[in-house]
């Protein structure tokens, strides 16, 4: 079939304001026209359109982008002739049952029923072995009827849903590449976040190919957003405090105050950049240090808000979430991580007070 256009749905941005909703769309179109630099991207009365070379994995992983269908656009003045040619075109020879789906915005003479009902009556005249099956046909012609214009599409494939992209604002995202901090990144993306990715490599633990797996891991999620680029921060004050908490007994508290460090980095780079927060793959209760006690000690490192959309997941969930959306092969990959420096009998009741205390100690020396 030679497509004449492409359309594009979206669902969340129907639930908000006038003022809201103009302003999605406004981001949605301008992504949409960044990805496809040389269609034409427009809209009318919920719809986008998209007339050009379109590559449907642009749409496919477009946040905002509820679903999409190649088109054959045609003049409503000529939808019986149209009808016949394109199904043709499209396969219902091969099949035993149809179905019209009748879309109509404007007006016009006739209902979207009595529609679906004339053109079914005038495809049976040149199929007549063909049956209506309403629930479940064999072959399902779907028509947009636009003021006086009609768009035919059998196909109808899924986007990614969500928010647009950067229409919730910026975050900086702790990316250690494991399988957590992949998919809350792409989580908070698809409620239209721009996302930051840092990745801290903390000597002695991580070499260059602990950093090669985060990379790689970005440059997989930048289908989702096309300037998604790492910032790479070489740490080696996590060993020095791990080491001095060993001399003094206090090894237990090496996790938490190594989080609480990240946060810090995390809320430096977030300033600068003029993000809203920081965001994390932290799971209540999944390690030593994502216990509620933990969490709120962590949180007190910093003044700015912590998101942690996995805070209710299990491991499942996310693992899950993760093969979906293509990351789970690469976070698995076996590479050098601190792993193999978590005491034996991690702190999971911190105290604000007590860890504050080790801090100026540590910091002091």
């Amino acid at each position: 079939m030679n497509t004449d256009i492409w359309l594009v749905r979206y669902s969340e941005i129907f639930l908000k304001s006038e003022p809201v909703r103009r302003s999605w769309e406004d981001i949605l179109i301008r992504s949409l026209s960044g990805r496809l630099p040389d269609c034409d991207v427009t809209r009318e009365r919920g719809r986008i359109w998209i007339s050009g070379p379109v590559n449907p994995d642009q749409l496919r992983y477009t946040f905002g982008v509820h679903s999409f269908s190649p088109c054959k656009k045609e003049s409503l003045t000529n939808i019986k002739e149209q009808i016949i040619r394109f199904a043709g075109e499209t396969g219902i020879r091969n099949a035993s049952t149809f179905a019209l789906r009748i879309h109509r915005t404007g007006e016009h003479s006739f209902t979207s029923q009595e529609l679906a009902r004339d053109l079914g009556d005038h495809v049976r005249i040149f199929y007549p072995s063909l049956r209506v099956d309403l629930k479940n046909p064999e072959y399902e012609l779907h028509i947009e009827v636009r003021e006086r214009n009609c768009y035919f599409y059998t196909e109808i494939f899924p986007g990614p849903g969500g928010v647009p992209p950067g229409a919730s604002g910026t975050l900086v995202a702790l990316h250690s590449g494991g399988i957590d901090s992949p998919v809350a990144m792409y989580m908070m993306m698809k409620r239209g976040c721009k996302i930051i990715p840092v990745y801290i490599k903390i000597a002695p633990f991580h070499d260059d190919s602990s950093e090669e797996r985060a990379r790689l891991i970005v440059e997989h999620l930048r289908r989702y957003q096309p300037d998604l680029s790492i910032q790479v921060i070489e740490d080696g004050q996590v060993y020095a405090n791990r080491m001095q908490l060993k001399k003094k007994g206090m090894e237990k508290y090496a996790c938490v105050l190594c989080k609480r460090h990240l946060y810090r980095i995390a809320e430096e780079i977030a300033q600068k950049s003029g993000a809203k927060g920081i965001v994390t793959g932290e799971s209540l209760g999944q390690v030593a240090s994502q216990t509620l006690d933990n969490l709120f000690v962590l949180d007190d490192a910093i003044d700015m808000p912590v998101y942690r959309p996995l805070i209710g997941y299990d491991k499942e969930e996310t693992i899950n979430i993760a093969r979906t959306i293509g990351t789970f092969d690469l976070s698995i990959m076996q590479v050098p991580s601190c792993c193999c420096a978590i005491p034996f009998k991690p702190a999971t009741t911190s105290e604000r007070g007590r860890i504050n205390e080790i801090e100026k100690n540590l910091y002091n020396k």
